[in-house]
C-alpha cells in the first residue's frame, strides 16, 4: 500500500504536538491562584524598571522603559487541524493586534530560542513591524530570508557563549537541546517561503538565554530539554522554565531537568512557560495542556524541598520577575 505524503505529515505533526501538550483537554488555573505572579507595582525596589510580559508558549516581552526585547513572538497560533492538514503562514493581522495589545511598538531584538513553528513562524514579521533585529540560529536566519527580511537586520548567533548587548540587557546564548519528542529535527538549510508545512520549520539550534539586567540575571529555557553541564558555572536568580511535554517523561528525566536548569544556576524563583495549548487563539483565555497539573505538582514539590519560589505568569500582564526576592 502506498502511503500519501500528506498522511505522513499529519502523523508526524500529531506525534510531535502530542508530546508538547499531552492532549488539548480543558484545564484551568483556579487551583493555582495563590501562585500567580503579581502585576508590576511602581512601589517596588530593585530592577523596578524591568517588566516582563508572558504572551503564551515561550514569547516574553522584556522592557525596562528604555529598551525592549522579545523572545520568539509567536502570535498567529494556527489551530491543530490547520497544522496537521495544510501549510501554515504568519497571520499579520493577529501579529499587529497582539503587538499593539502588548504595547510593543519598538523592539531592539526578536530572539528565537529555536526554529520550530510555535517559536519562529512569526519572528521575522514581528521584527519587521517593530524595527528589530532578528536574532537566532542559521535556521532562524533562513526563515527570515524566505520572508524577504533584510539581511542587514539578521544576526546569526556565532556559537554557544556569545553575548549580545541591547541597552541594559546582556543576552548570552548557551547550548541546549529541544525536548526529546522527535518533531522536525535538523537544520533549515535554505530559505523558507510561507505558506509551508509545520515540519519545514526544523528545530535548528536550541539555546538557553541568560539575560543580565542591572546586575541581576534571568534564564529563559524555551523547551524542556537540556545538555548536561552546559550551565555549569552560570548563575540566574529567576528561570523562565519551559515545561511543555515534561509530564510524559519519567521521574529520572524530570529530576535531571530540574537539576540542570534550576539547581545548577542557583535559581530562587521558577516561572513556568510553554504550558499553554498553543493551538488556541490569544483572543481566548489560555488553556493549559492535560499534563499541566502533574508538572505543577512536581515543580511545587521540588520548590518546597529546594526553597525555590514557583510563580505562574499571567498572560498579557507585566510583572517584575524579581519582586519579593
Amino acid at each position: 500500500m502506498k502511503i500519501k505524503p500528506t498522511a505522513i505529515l499529519s502523523a508526524a505533526v500529531a506525534l510531535g504536538t502530542a508530546a508538547f501538550l499531552g492532549s488539548c483537554a480543558a484545564a484551568g488555573l483556579d487551583d493555582y491562584k495563590d501562585y500567580l505572579l503579581p502585576a508590576s507595582s511602581g512601589a517596588e525596589t530593585g530592577n523596578k524598571n524591568l517588566n516582563v510580559m508572558f504572551i503564551g508558549v515561550a514569547t516574553l516581552l522584556f522592557d525596562d522603559g528604555e529598551t525592549a526585547i522579545m523572545t520568539d513572538g509567536y502570535f498567529s497560533r494556527p489551530d491543530l487541524q490547520s497544522v496537521r492538514t495544510t501549510k501554515i503562514k504568519p497571520d499579520r493581522e493577529r501579529i499587529v493586534r497582539s503587538l499593539r495589545r502588548a504595547g510593543a511598538k519598538s523592539l531592539a531584538a526578536v530572539i528565537t530560542v529555536h526554529s520550530h513553528f510555535d517559536h519562529a513562524l512569526d519572528s521575522p514579521i514581528v521584527a519587521q513591524e517593530t524595527g528589530a533585529l532578528l536574532v537566532g540560529s542559521s535556521s532562524t536566519a533562513n526563515i527570515g530570508r524566505g520572508y524577504g527580511f533584510p539581511e542587514a537586520r539578521i544576526r546569526v548567533v556565532a556559537g554557544a557563549g556569545e553575548t549580545l548587548t541591547f541597552g541594559r540587557f546582556k543576552v548570552t546564548f548557551l547550548k541546549s537541546e529541544h525536548f526529546p519528542n522527535g518533531f522536525a529535527p535538523g537544520e533549515i538549510a535554505a530559505p523558507i517561503s510561507p505558506p509551508a508545512s509545520a515540519t519545514d520549520f526544523k528545530v535548528g539550534d536550541a539555546d538557553s538565554l541568560l539575560i543580565e539586567h542591572e546586575g541581576r540575571t534571568l534564564l529563559v529555557q524555551g523547551s524542556a530539554g537540556f545538555v548536561p553541564g552546559a550551565l555549569q558555572g552560570r548563575k540566574a536568580d529567576v528561570v523562565y522554565l519551559g515545561i511543555g511535554g515534561l509530564e510524559s517523561q519519567n521521574a529520572s528525566y524530570q529530576n535531571a531537568y530540574w537539576h540542570e536548569l534550576v539547581q545548577t544556576v542557583g535559581a530562587r524563583r521558577v516561572i513556568p512557560i510553554h504550558w499553554d495549548n498553543f493551538f488556541k487563539s490569544l483572543d481566548e483565555p489560555l488553556t493549559p495542556g492535560a499534563g499541566f497539573d502533574k508538572v505543577m505538582q512536581f515543580l511545587l514539590e521540588r520548590g518546597k524541598v529546594d526553597n525555590v519560589d514557583i510563580r505562574l505568569p499571567v498572560v498579557w500582564t507585566s510583572s517584575n520577575p524579581f519582586s519579593g526576592l
